[in-house]
């Protein structure tokens, strides 16, 4: 049943300035284990290595996003939208809130590794023997299973998805704000209070009235820029090519019967791919720096130098490529072998890809992770997708920009570079 608390809770944000909770079912969430463990996941990743800032948690970001969610809906009860379905008002609420208490330790790169899915842990979380689920079962036997769908972008009603989940979401329009805000840079901002007052609930959708035109055009820009200046950043790739290659060792060592000298339940269940969902509530990044700290001294060579580099923010240097030369990059794996060096751990090549909007293509085949299209509203009411009328989207719709970088450790081959040919002493500019 639907509970409002006695008196309003506020946190203080310094994005948002203040988020309210009224809800009671909204409050027992978030003094829930599950949630409060997501303090000890930073949003960024490694992204700390790069922006010393960048070390605010998936914590205060969900805590954002409900933020965001519940000004929407707000405004919309305030101007008594009759497209807005008011008894959803709690579900959407609750999505937001959770949508990322799935989210492991550097989660997108440990993500890779191990083939996992943050959405999946985060709908295992909502409907498992959680505290979670316990609160979310106090409203009705079933929301648990409702608010997971909204997860899973299945939900009977897209309006509530859209919310969560589409191309002009409170997920996104929190994190860049956010994230410009701890890495200290001007590119993620963009006009919020603007953008929630032209969203407008329409035949169960989430459209924009066609003033607000401007507004979505700079959010756009902001999200492409960050992209590229933070998001991507090649010290950041760089951190998180090291990481992976940490987690991929070890789980070479430990399929070869390598005996570890210092190893944790969750971490051993995580390499040997039967981690459950109460091992992996475990999992935080104060335990992953805590492993990578005692796996520095263990006996294998590389492990150790993979552990200490990270630790030590002693990272791969890199350098851009024209064009991924696969001719000349086989011949530089030989160079590699020729001294010492391994090019499956000292080598990598890197293309960061994004596309900061996509136009949905009629025809085109349905992929879940496609996100629908920002659509205008205009004073007769009809819809328009965005990019029809303005020009500084459709120069950045479907653009998928991407650079080569190659990563080495520099100080491993200088002592060598007698050895290598002019072709890779030049394209490494060494």
């Amino acid at each position: 049943m639907h509970k409002e608390l006695p008196e309003e809770k506020v946190f203080k944000d310094p994005v948002h300035h203040s988020v309210y909770v009224q809800d009671a079912t909204i409050w027992k969430l978030v003094n829930t284990p599950e949630f409060q463990r997501l303090r000890r996941i930073r949003q960024l990743g490694t992204s700390y290595l790069t922006f010393h800032g960048a070390e605010h948690s998936r914590f205060s970001h969900s805590l954002g996003v409900y933020e965001i969610t519940r000004k929407i809906i707000s405004q919309f009860e305030r101007n008594r939208y009759s497209d807005w379905p008011q008894e959803e008002k709690l579900l959407s609420l609750c999505a937001s809130l959770l949508h990322d208490v799935g989210h492991g330790p550097f989660s997108h790169s440990l993500e890779q590794i191990f083939h996992t899915d943050h959405e999946q842990w985060t709908c295992e979380v909502i409907l498992g023997d959680t505290g979670i689920n316990r609160v979310l079962r106090e409203v009705d036997p079933g929301f648990p299973e409702q608010v997971a769908s909204v997860i899973r972008k299945k939900y009977e009603k897209p309006i509530v998805v859209n919310l969560v989940s589409s191309q002009l979401d409170a997920d996104r329009m929190d994190y860049l704000l956010r994230d410009a805000y701890f890495t200290g840079v001007n590119y993620g901002t963009f006009d919020l209070d603007r953008i929630l007052r032209v969203l407008r609930p329409y035949k169960g959708k989430i459209v924009v009235k066609e003033s607000g035109m401007h507004a979505v055009e700079d959010y756009l820009m902001s999200r492409y820029q960050m992209y590229w200046q933070v998001y991507f950043h090649p010290v950041t790739r760089s951190s998180e090519i090291v990481l992976r290659q940490i987690f991929r060792r070890a789980s070479e060592l430990y399929r070869s019967g390598y005996e570890f000298a210092f190893m944790l339940s969750p971490i051993n269940e995580l390499l040997a791919g039967s981690i459950t969902l109460q091992p992996y509530l475990k999992l935080d990044e104060a335990m992953v720096q805590t492993t990578f700290g005692q796996w520095a001294d263990e006996k294998d060579e590389l492990l150790s130098d993979l552990c200490r580099r990270f630790l030590n923010r002693e990272l791969y240097k890199y350098v851009p490529l024209e064009s991924e030369d696969k001719i000349w990059l086989e011949d530089v794996r030989q160079e590699w072998r020729r001294i010492g060096l391994n090019p499956d751990y000292h080598l990598e090549i890197d293309t960061p890809m994004d596309s900061p909007y996509d136009v949905y293509k009629p025809g085109a085949l349905p992929d879940e992770k496609e996100k629908p299209p920002i659509l205008l509203l205009d004073e007769q009411e009809q819809l328009t997708e965005i990019s029809v009328k303005s020009d500084i989207i459709q120069s950045i719709a479907g653009l998928q920009r991407g650079k080569y970088y190659i990563y080495y450790p520099q100080e491993m081959v200088l002592p060598h570079v007698h050895l290598l040919s002019p072709e890779t002493r030049k394209k490494l500019s060494i």
